[in-house]
């Protein structure tokens, strides 16, 4: 497993760490789930969650933990979390910081399958997220039947946004949309001070990317205080 941090610009705190899996050979999570068979992906799904915890624990982890879950992998939410809760307890790490997200840009074959995956979630005191957010089939409809407690913005609209008017207006929608139903933004993939700036300027809270540190194997890596210091300029909402 590998870790890349998550900040909070309002008081440049570490807000917790993207758990995300890397094959023996280096390769990224993209490549691993590649070559994982459909028949395969609930206990692929399992063994990542576990392996995030047991890693997160041994490292000290004190902040939330954002796992990565397959919907169309999640068969029954309560039976498939109480393997999550044993790990949780095995392992020590309390399940008040665990996030769990889904990318809005994997094809889910049932929609209302996983609304109610995340709604189980959030019974249990989880919190929630929908990754790639604006770059996915279901768009609005995902957002209108469930609210989550985060929406990470995708990273193509991230990209150049300081130059981009286009990319602005959307994500001041989003932001909108966010503070009315009461999600919280995250903008991922953040490279650059520009676009941390303009970012910040829209009132984005949350952060993720190379900017601030990449995924670090077996690793909880800081962020430098040069680079919050060389930020200190950007504007504070």
């Amino acid at each position: 497993m590998a870790f890349q941090p998550i900040v909070d610009a309002r008081d440049r705190s570490i807000f917790g760490y993207e758990a995300l899996v890397r094959g023996v050979d280096g390769g990224s999570a993209g490549e691993v789930i590649a070559r994982v068979s459909p028949a395969q992906l609930y206990r692929f799904d399992q063994t990542c969650r576990v392996k995030a915890i047991e890693t997160a624990a041994r490292l000290g982890l004190r902040q939330r933990l954002s796992i990565n879950f397959l919907p169309n992998a999640v068969y029954e939410a309560a039976t498939c979390i109480r393997l999550t809760l044993v790990a949780a307890q095995t392992f020590g790490f309390p399940t008040d910081r665990l996030i769990f997200e889904t990318a809005e840009s994997e094809q889910v074959r049932d929609h209302r399958h996983l609304t109610g995956i995340f709604r189980d979630y959030r019974s249990r005191g989880f919190m929630t997220a929908i990754d790639d957010f604006g770059a996915g089939y279901a768009g609005l409809t995902l957002l209108a039947n469930f609210q989550p407690d985060m929406l990470k913005l995708d990273i193509a609209l991230v990209r150049g946004i300081d130059a981009d008017p286009v990319r602005i207006a959307i994500t001041r929608g989003i932001m909108q949309i966010a503070t009315s139903i009461g999600s919280t933004v995250l903008a991922e993939g953040v490279e650059t001070e520009a676009e941390y700036r303009q970012l910040r300027a829209l009132g984005v809270p949350l952060f993720q990317g190379y900017l601030f540190g990449r995924p670090s194997l077996e690793a909880l890596e800081d962020v430098p205080d040069a680079l919050w210091q060389r930020l200190a300029g950007a504007p504070e909402t």
